[in-house]
């Protein structure tokens, strides 16, 4: 408990995770009861990070170079070992599952692009999603970009509603609809 404590004071001053993890590292040599403290000084249910510890456990924590600190915490932020969960609304939800339709329309995703659309549900980055998103396009092969435009119209419809979207949001949104249109004039 007591190195969760000097976690949640680094992370006060302004350390970002993989900066915590590290300092932490470097003081204990103990590397996967640092990474804990960093997940419980952020708050993340230990069953989560227990969770998530186990997924990297061989490959980063079971045997530490030393000195290795600094690029173990920037890989373990980077696969969202310390990710926030963030609860999501109904709206939210929904987008989610528009998300993962076009997703299912693209006929393909490369692994990375995958791997940060799912950070960015867990952490409820829903706008970054959507841009991302947006800028992809479906498999000429096993794609169907009608369905995939049209679902990230009605995803970018749903993004507009809520509150002060982001103007990029907007931009975005015109060019599915207008991408749309195209794919399902043919």
């Amino acid at each position: 408990m007591r190195l969760a404590l000097t976690a949640r004071h680094l992370f006060d001053a302004g350390s970002t995770p993989a900066e915590v993890y590290a300092n932490l590292a470097r003081r204990t040599r103990q590397p996967l009861r640092s990474a804990r403290a960093v997940c419980a000084a952020l708050a993340i249910p230990a069953a989560e990070a227990n969770r998530r510890l186990d997924e990297c456990y061989d490959a980063l924590l079971a045997n530490p170079r030393p000195g290795s600190e600094a690029d173990t915490g920037e890989l373990l932020e980077a696969l969202g070992t310390f990710d926030v969960p963030k609860p999501l609304d109904d709206r939210e939800l929904a987008i989610v599952d528009l998300f993962l339709t076009a997703i299912d329309a693209m006929g393909g995703i490369r692994a990375g692009h995958q791997h940060g659309l799912a950070r960015w549900f867990t952490t409820g980055n829903l706008t970054t999603a959507y841009l991302s998103l947006t800028a992809a396009r479906p498999l000429a092969r096993t794609g169907d970009p009608s369905r995939y435009w049209t679902t990230l119209v009605a995803a970018g419809e749903l993004l507009l509603a809520q509150p002060s979207p982001d103007s990029r949001i907007r931009y975005a949104f015109e060019q599915c609809r207008i991408r749309a249109a195209r794919a399902t004039a043919t």
